[in-house]
C-alpha cells in the first residue's frame, strides 16, 4: 500500500471543451504553438480553434509546424531555437503524442539551454541538471494514444546516436491538459488502432510492472477495461463518439498510471525498432511484439494472477488461465485489423535483432528495471526472433 500520485496537470475532459480553452488561466503573455508537420490540424478546424482562443485572449502565438511523426532531436532542437529567439514564455501543443513530447522537450530546453540532449539522462545524453523552470506548457490532444497530457515523459529520438529515449522530469507535466474527444473522430482507422493498442500496453505493462501498486491497478485496469471495450468500435465508426470518448478516456488514465508505475522492457523494445526505422508507428511496433513478449512471460509464470486478472478486464469473464489474456489480445488484434503487422515491411531482418537489443538494453535501461523477471540480451533477442514476420 505505498506509492506517490503526483499529477499537477488540471485536466479538462470531455467532447466540446477545447472551446473553453480561452477562458481559461493561460501561464504566460507569449505562447509557441507546436503543431505537426502533417494537415490534420489545419484540415479539421482544430488549428484555427486554438490560435483564435489564443488571440482573443490577448496570446497571439508563434507557430512552429516542424514535428513529425517520431520526433527527432533536430525538430525539437528548431523548436527550441523559434522559442527563445521570439522570446516565448509559455508552450501550446496541439496534437498526438509526437507533438506533446516535443513541445515538452522544447519547454524543458528552452529557459536552460539549445540542444536538449545534453539533458536527456540516459544514454548518450549529457545529464547536465536542470536550473530553471521549464516553461509551462498546455497540452491539448487530438489522439488516444500515448497518454502525454497526463504525465511528464518526452520520448524523442536522436537519429546522430540511433537513439529513442524516454526521458521524464515533473517541470515537463502540462499545466493544463484539453481531452476534447470531438476532436479524435477524424483519425484515420489505422492511426485509431496503433494509438489505441499504445494505450492499452501502457495499462498493461504498468499492471505487470514491478513497480505496480494499489493505485496504479486500479488505474491500470480501468484503462484496459475501456480500451478493450471501445478501441474495435472507435476503429470501426470513427465517428462513434462514445467510443471516442471512451478511448480519450482510457489513454488519459494510461498516462496518469505511468506517473505512478512504468512500463516495462517491451517499450525499451519497441523503441530500439522505431529508432531503427522511424517510419514504423510506435503502436505499430508495439503490436508486433506483443504476443511472444507475453507469451515469454506467461511460459516462465511471471505473475500468472496479474494476467488472469487482466483477461478480466478485457473482457474474459471466466478466465482462469494466464493465457486467457493472449486469447483477449488476439481476439482484440483482430478486430481493429492489426493482427498481420511485419517487421520484414520496415525493413527490419533478423541480422539486426542483436543491434536491437543492444540499444533497447542501454538506452532505454530504466524500463528494463521494471521487469519482474529480469531480460538476459539473449531473451530479447528470442522475443524478436519470435516476433519476426
Amino acid at each position: 500500500m505505498q506509492f506517490e500520485f503526483y499529477v499537477p496537470t488540471r485536466i479538462v475532459f470531455g467532447e466540446g471543451t477545447l472551446s473553453e480553452l480561452n477562458t481559461r488561466y493561460l501561464p504566460g503573455r507569449k505562447a509557441l504553438l507546436v503543431i505537426s508537420k502533417g494537415r490534420s490540424a489545419k484540415a479539421s478546424g482544430a488549428f484555427d480553434r486554438v490560435y483564435s482562443a489564443l488571440a482573443e485572449a490577448g496570446r497571439p502565438p508563434v507557430v512552429f509546424a516542424g514535428i513529425g511523426a517520431n520526433p527527432s532531436l533536430d525538430e525539437v532542437n528548431a523548436g527550441v531555437a523559434l522559442a527563445r529567439d521570439e522570446k516565448c514564455d509559455f508552450v501550446v501543443a496541439l496534437g498526438g503524442g509526437s507533438v506533446l513530447d516535443s513541445a515538452k522537450a522544447i519547454a524543458l530546453t528552452a529557459p536552460n539551454g539549445e540542444n536538449y540532449w545534453d539533458f536527456v539522462a540516459a544514454g548518450t545524453g549529457g545529464a547536465i541538471p536542470i536550473h530553471f523552470q521549464p516553461l509551462p506548457l498546455i497540452a491539448i490532444t487530438t489522439t488516444a494514444g500515448t497518454g502525454s497530457e497526463a504525465d511528464c515523459t518526452a520520448v524523442v529520438t536522436n537519429p546522430a546516436t540511433g537513439e529513442k529515449i524516454g526521458f521524464l522530469h515533473p517541470g515537463m507535466f502540462p499545466v493544463l491538459s484539453v481531452v476534447d474527444s470531438g476532436l479524435t473522430l477524424g483519425v484515420p482507422p489505422k492511426l485509431t488502432a496503433y494509438q489505441g493498442f499504445d494505450a492499452l500496453f501502457h495499462a498493461t505493462e504498468c499492471f505487470l510492472s514491478n513497480k505496480a501498486n494499489k493505485m496504479s491497478d486500479m488505474l491500470a485496469l480501468t484503462s484496459a477495461e475501456y480500451a478493450s471495450k471501445y478501441l474495435a468500435r472507435a476503429v470501426k465508426d470513427g465517428s462513434d463518439r462514445e467510443a471516442r470518448d471512451g478511448m480519450s478516456f482510457s489513454n488519459m488514465l494510461s498516462g496518469m498510471v505511468m506517473t505512478l508505475s512504468g512500463c516495462t522492457s517491451k517499450h525499451g523494445m519497441e523503441h530500439a525498432m522505431s529508432a531503427f526505422n522511424p517510419a514504423l508507428p510506435h503502436g505499430a511496433g508495439l503490436i508486433m511484439l506483443a504476443p511472444a513478449y507475453y507469451g515469454f512471460m506467461i511460459e516462465r509464470h511471471v505473475c500468472d494472477g496479474r494476467f488472469v486478472t487482466l483477461a478480466r478486464a478485457m473482457g474474459v469473464e471466466g478466465a482462469k488461465e494466464p493465457r486467457d489474456f493472449l486469447k483477449a489480445l488476439s481476439a482484440l488484434m483482430q478486430a481493429c485489423g492489426v493482427d498481420d503487422l511485419k517487421m520484414s515491411e520496415y525493413g527490419i531482418s533478423p541480422e539486426n535483432f542483436e543491434e536491437l537489443a543492444e540499444n533497447a538494453m542501454n538506452s532505454m535501461k530504466r524500463v528494463f528495471l521494471n521487469d519482474r523477471l529480469p531480460l538476459k540480451k539473449e531473451d530479447v533477442i528470442a522475443i524478436y526472433a519470435r516476433s519476426y514476420r
